[in-house]
């Protein structure tokens, strides 16, 4: 089987294990049912942009120059929750936009992806968000009405967890056995005059991932350089494609690439 086209996200379904489609723009493929086969992901050499143009190279978050310069999308208040602006009606590129994206319920949450972390998600898309972030566990403790509440509540969290995600150790399946009920207890105890912001039950969100077997040891593959990744797909989890030769490919990382794709 051979297909050519662009890559995206892949989009993700939780179930048990969570459900990974591929999708290239020419084809979409269930990849749960092609675990154990052999991949052969060829870069040919073209990048384009979400806006659609062909381009020479991308910014942050595979945006063109112009995109990343002038879309809301691509302001730095997506990556810093506590520099949105919108709840004071202040544009930093476009206002309606802004407010659309900004001025709705955010969750912030303990999540174990290869480490426990502290995150802010938008309540609509937090499933997809953890998935796509390889958590095995997410437990929201405090919702928001808009997107700066909760990156002010990350700011301080942030003095207790770390905001990154431990890839590393979330690809070799390394995770480490925390309670997130007591995690949040003890930010209860730490915030004692606060408590009344806080969920006062919080739901224990689990997740598994296709997984044939688990590397020793893990090697990321610049397909930028090297032009081709190869190997059994053993393993999905986040957006990183696991193979039997301890590579993982990182889809996320190369959306927009024009690739060709070698299924045997």
């Amino acid at each position: 089987m051979i297909s050519s086209g662009f890559l995206h996200k892949m989009a993700v379904y939780q179930d048990k294990p969570v459900k990974y489609y591929l999708n290239t723009e020419e084809d979409l493929f269930f990849l749960n049912e092609l675990m154990g086969r052999k991949f052969k992901i060829t870069y040919l050499g073209d990048i384009k942009c979400f806006c659609g143009k062909l381009v020479n190279n991308v910014f942050r978050m595979n945006f063109c120059y112009n995109c990343y310069y002038t879309l809301p999308e691509a302001s730095e208040a997506i990556l810093k929750p506590e520099l949105s602006k919108a709840h004071l009606g202040i544009e930093e590129r476009d206002l309606e936009s802004e407010k659309a994206y900004q001025l709705q319920p955010h969750t912030v949450y303990l999540a174990i992806s290869g480490g426990l972390k502290v995150g802010v998600t938008r309540t609509s898309q937090q499933i997809t968000r953890w998935i796509d972030q390889g958590a095995i566990k997410a437990l929201p403790i405090l919702h928001t009405s808009n997107r700066y509440e909760a990156g002010v509540w990350e700011v301080e969290l942030k003095k207790i967890f770390s905001d990154k995600t431990a890839w590393r150790e979330m690809l070799r399946w390394n995770d480490p056995d925390v309670d997130l009920l007591a995690e949040k207890n003890k930010i209860l105890e730490t915030f004692r005059d606060r408590q009344n912001e806080f969920l006062d039950h919080s739901e224990l969100f689990t997740f598994e991932y296709p997984s044939l077997e688990k590397p020793d040891k893990i090697t990321t593959i610049n397909i930028e350089t090297k032009k081709s990744v190869e190997g059994i797909l053993t393993g999905i989890r986040g957006q990183y494609l696991i193979l039997d030769n301890n590579k993982v490919f990182n889809i996320r990382t190369y959306e927009g690439r024009h690739v060709e794709i070698e299924i045997t």
